[in-house]
Formats: structure tokens, C-alpha cells, sequence
């Protein structure tokens, strides 16, 4: 689809204006500026006509601060990619010089510019948009982001210099998901497969802040990217912020197919990491374990992935079977190997075992190790099913659910899982009467 990104200097309402064409909160607002950080790509319809809309951060030049330094380039590669763009600025403020340098480098992409004189709300405001004429763009419109009022102009003369998209069938691509706490490296991993610098990337944690998607390719397998932000423990979550940021990486999970998740190898598996294996457990989600930073472990010997490799099964159990992979996004070492294992366990996911053969297998099985009678009474498995759910998950219809032990249904999920290959997938099994 095409590309339509809006920029401007910090805190004139990008973000605002974003979510409403969106249609949903998917840009972090706050009243303090710096707070979008990555472009923040959404889908926009206006008139029959699909296009992406990306949201940028504040363009602020000639700053001795990482962050913003990082966010200038960003909003310089958004307006490379972008096939039009809206140039927001602050009716309230006026023309700034900030303004004016920023046109500059805007009429430098001979793209088409649709300045949204931001906040004007009232027909008394109506006059302020006239000065932003002397930016020197031909296309001047008043909005306002926040009740919507313009936005209706606005999208009818973006949508008319747009390209024409040719038709294609919409598929449902597999989202791959990169979480984990702050800067264990999901973003470089992110850049690394992607091969450009897509996300910000700062060895100070907290750096995303919101979830951002990208669609992928790998040798010619087409699926969604998306790296989180850092999770961190409630106790750690201070500002607002972040703790929306935190919000949005737990939906993410609960979004996605697949979850990779990010490991810092030189701290390895901690309570917060067994927090979001759970998490992705409990939702149904494929799951790889990436231990990133491998490079940075000295005095490794044959056996260390191996030691590595049982402690993280220890701290997961009972649920072991996990791939885990060890990799370094800096040096790129065996990223792609991951990203393999990921779509692996997405294949998984969707594995169908027909019924026939569910019970050809198991019932014997079943018949020869039977539930372990309780209160002298016995149950008796007359048949296994899948259900037709995205999940993974079995029904064993017997004449006494409520007497099967959890322990039997391990044993069940184990036997399942030696003969049919269900690697980094959660398996529910439910025991309903019959």
C-alpha cells in the first residue's frame, strides 16, 4: 500500500492525529514531548482507499541528545519511504523557526506536503491557519486531532495523489513477536534481519517504547515482525509512559503466533523472563528462547550451551519442550537460524492430527496405563479428538472428567508429543464426559 507519514517538530499533535485516522490508540500521547521514539506504522481507509499512515517523532536538529539525534534520523527515513506527507505544525504558536527549517528539508523530498495546521478548534482559530502559507506548500488545512474536525479535508486530498495499488487477496501473515526485558537487544536483532536501521537502537533500556510491526521476507516466506518494548517488573514500571509501553508488549503477546523471547546471555533466565514464558504459555503462543549476546560469554567450553541449555529447562519446566537457540545480533551469528526455528514452530501450530489416527495411537496407550482409580472410582477413555480451535488442543471424552489427575495429563501431553512433533507449541488438554 502506499505510504503517507506525518512530521513536524515535537508536540504539535502527531501522535493525536495518528490514532484518530487509525481508529484506535495504537501511538503513546502524553503532553511531554520526545515521547514517540520509532516510526509507528497503522492502516488507514478513507473512500475505498487502503494506505499505510506512519507516525514519526518530534524532528528536532542541531541537538546534543541521543534520543532526539536518533528520532531526527528516523523521521528522515520515514519521509524517504513516505509517497506523501503531512507536515504538522501548532496553529496556537505560530510559525516557528523550527517550522521553517524543518520545511526546508521537507521540500528537499518533492513529495507531496499537506500542511495540518494543528488545533484549530473553533471558528475564531479559523484566521491562524493563513500565516502557514508562508512555508511555502500550496496545500494548507486546518484540523484538529483531537475532536476530528478537518480530518475529512485532509484525507480527501491526500487520497487523491496517491498511487494506484494493484489489487491483491488479503492473507492473515504468521506475527512473530521479538520480547523480553529492556535491552536483552530485540531491536538491533530486529535491524539485523532486516538488514536497515528500522528501529532505534541505545544501550540505555526503555529505548522502545511502542510496538512496531514490520512485514518480512525471508527467503520467500512473507510474515509480521514486531519488536516490543522492554518489560520490566511492576515494582520498576515509574513512569506512565513506560507502563503503557509495558500494556502494549503484553498485548502484542496476545496478539502474535509466535514469541521469540529475548534472553541477555550474560544475565540469563530471570524471574521476569519466566514471567513472560508463562504468559505466552497461558495464551496458546508458539515459543523460541533466543539467548542473545553468545559473543559477549567468555570461557566458553564444549559443553556450555549444553549446561546453559538445562538451566533454562529447569527454571520452564514443566513445560520443556522449547527451542532454544544461541545467537549475537551484533555479529549476526545464526539470526536466521532463529527466524527458522520461529516459522518451524509456527508450522507446528498449525498441525491437525485427524481423529482416527489420535485414537489408533493413544487409546492403546491409554489401556495399558490407565488413570489411577480415585476414591475407588475408575476412569475410562472412550475417545480423543483435536478441536477446531487456533490453540492446540485435545478433548478426551471419558465417563469421569473430574477424577483425572493434572499428573495424568502430563503423561498424555508427553505421549502426544513423542509421536507428533508440537516443538515450542503449548498443548491444552481438556477430559470432558461422554
Amino acid at each position: 500500500m502506499s505510504i503517507v507519514a506525518i512530521v513536524g517538530r515535537p508536540n504539535v499533535g502527531k501522535s493525536t492525529l495518528f490514532n484518530r485516522l487509525v481508529g484506535e490508540r495504537k501511538a503513546i500521547v502524553d503532553d511531554m514531548s520526545g515521547v514517540t521514539r520509532d516510526r509507528h506504522y497503522g492502516k488507514c481507509e478513507w473512500t475505498g482507499k487502503e494506505f499505510v499512515i506512519v507516525d514519526t517523532g518530534g524532528f528536532v536538529s542541531d541537538t546534543k541528545d541521543i534520543f532526539e539525534k536518533e528520532i531526527a534520523n528516523q523521521v528522515l527515513i520515514a519521509i524517504k519511504e513516505a509517497d506523501a506527507l503531512i507536515f504538522m505544525v501548532d496553529g496556537t504558536s505560530g510559525v516557528t523557526d523550527v517550522d521553517k527549517e524543518f520545511a526546508t528539508i521537507v521540500r528537499k523530498s518533492n513529495k507531496p506536503v499537506f500542511v495540518a495546521v494543528n488545533k484549530i478548534d473553533s471558528s475564531q482559530r479559523m484566521d491562524m491557519q493563513h500565516e502557514f502559507f508562508a512555508l511555502g506548500f500550496d496545500e494548507v488545512i486546518p484540523v484538529a486531532s483531537i475532536s476530528g474536525f478537518g480530518t475529512g479535508e485532509l484525507l480527501d486530498e491526500i487520497v487523491k495523489v496517491l498511487p494506484e495499488e494493484p489489487e491483491m487477496d488479503t492473507i492473515a501473515l504468521p506475527k512473530i513477536a521479538l520480547v523480553g526485558r529492556p535491552n536483552v537487544g530485540k531491536s538491533s536483532l530486529c535491524n539485523a534481519l532486516l538488514g536497515v536501521e528500522r528501529n532505534i537502537v541505545t544501550d540505555i533500556p526503555g529505548t522502545t517504547r511502542d510496538s512496531i510491526n514490520t512485514h518480512y521476507n525471508y527467503f520467500g516466506k512473507d510474515f509480521v515482525l514486531i519488536d516490543t518494548a522492554g518489560i520490566r517488573k511492576k515494582g520498576k514500571v515509574n513512569e506512565d509512559i513506560e507502563f503503557y509501553s509495558v500494556m502494549r508488549s503484553i498485548k502484542a503477546i496476545e496478539d502474535t503466533d509466535v514469541v521469540m523471547l529475548l534472553i541477555d546471555a550474560k544475565d540469563g533466565l530471570e524471574s521476569q523472563d519466566v514471567n513472560l514464558f508463562h504468559l505466552a504459555q497461558k495464551n496458546g503462543k508458539g515459543i523460541v528462547i533466543v539467548i542473545n549476546k553468545w559473543d559477549l560469554v567468555e570461557g566458553k567450553e564444549t559443553n556450555t550451551t549444553k549446561k546453559y541449555t538445562e538451566q533454562i529447562l529447569r527454571k520452564i519446566a514443566p513445560f520443556t519442550d522449547v527451542p532454544i537457540i544461541f545467537i549475537s545480533a551484533l555479529t549476526k551469528q545464526r539470526i536466521f537460524k532463529a527466524m527458522e526455528m520461529a516459522l518451524e514452530v509456527y508450522d507446528n501450530m498449525s498441525k491437525r492430527i485427524s481423529t482416527s489416527k489420535l485414537n489408533d495411537l493413544l487409546l492403546p496407550i491409554i489401556e495399558k496405563t490407565p488413570p489411577q482409580a480415585t476414591k475407588g472410582k475408575h476412569v475410562k477413555i472412550k475417545y480423543i479428538t483435536q478441536l477446531p480451535t487456533k490453540k492446540i488442543c485435545f478433548a478426551f471424552f471419558c465417563n469421569l472428567p473430574q477424577y483425572v489427575a493434572e499428573s495424568y495429563k502430563r503423561f498424555l501431553e508427553n505421549r502426544l508429543r513423542e509421536h507428533f512433533d508440537f516443538k515450542g507449541t503449548p498443548i491444552f488438554i481438556f477430559f470432558r464426559k461422554k
